[in-house]
């Protein structure tokens, strides 16, 4: 496994985020700070990992945490170097904290939430979250991320996404311009439009995190393992607007590449 403190992605990694629409880091942050946020919310939702009999629900949310362990696990100098060279040096602001938590327990019970979906850039202000919208320059959203609390194996309710969903989503939005598509809309064409894509499976060891294209379609699952999955899954925020004076950074660059405008 690399070392923390090896930080910057590689060539391939970069090509390989264009093309598939997110790139794996391993060691992203310590399995102590890992350890630590989990710690946390086991407090907050009020059970404990050695009673697994109060175990009730397939999922549980948390709502997002701004505390000294979930901070710096967003802020890692890898991180930190990642966020540069994917979405533009300068271009984001340093997360305040981790989003929000879908704690996913053993269950037979299907949890209900296991669509799939873009998550919106803005509009959160209607009450409808099928109003909610994307626009093809992905305002409001620098990148989806996923940040994983605990080891997650094939069975441990792991995200699937689907490679290369990012650009058919891309050309979907295009038409729309500025003001961008609903979450309706996408749901009725998009999502459809990425079912021929292959299917990976975002497991990993505690302290692995996912940096994703805003577009990149994706679903929560079943979990049919032993132990709770604990993850997070907050954005990363742009600072400012798009500019198109800017060298396009690799989100903007697989954006080009879906619409042909490279």
């Amino acid at each position: 496994m690399p070392n923390i403190e090896q930080i910057g992605l590689t060539s391939r990694q970069v090509r390989e985020f264009v093309d598939d629409g997110f790139v794996k880091i391993e060691n992203g942050f310590s399995a102590m700070l890992a350890e630590q946020c989990r710690r946390e919310l086991w407090a907050d939702i009020g059970l404990s990992p050695r009673r697994s009999e109060d175990w009730c629900r397939p999922v549980i949310r948390v709502a997002s945490k701004a505390s000294r362990p979930f901070v710096e696990a967003a802020n890692t100098p890898v991180l930190h170097e990642a966020y540069d060279q994917l979405a533009g040096k300068g271009r984001w602001r340093a997360p305040s904290g981790l989003g929000t938590f879908p704690i996913r327990f053993p269950s037979r019970d299907a949890p209900g939430d296991e669509g799939w979906h873009v998550d919106m850039s803005f509009g959160d202000d209607n009450p409808d979250f099928m109003e909610w919208r994307a626009n093809v320059m992905s305002k409001g959203r620098a990148l989806l991320m996923l940040f994983l609390l605990s080891d997650v194996g094939p069975d441990d309710a792991p995200a699937r996404i689907r490679k290369g969903s990012h650009a058919v989503v891309a050309r979907e939005l295009l038409p729309y311009g500025e003001a961008g598509a609903t979450l309706r809309r996408l749901s009725a064409d998009g999502y459809v439009s990425s079912e021929n894509c292959e299917v990976a499976l975002a497991t990993g060891a505690a302290g692995t995190v996912y940096l994703c294209h805003p577009f990149l379609v994706h679903a929560a699952q079943g979990h049919r393992g032993k132990q709770p999955r604990f993850m997070a899954q907050p954005p990363l925020l742009p600072r400012g607007e798009f500019d198109p004076a800017l060298p396009p950074s690799p989100v903007q660059l697989a954006i080009r590449k879906a619409c042909g405008l490279m």
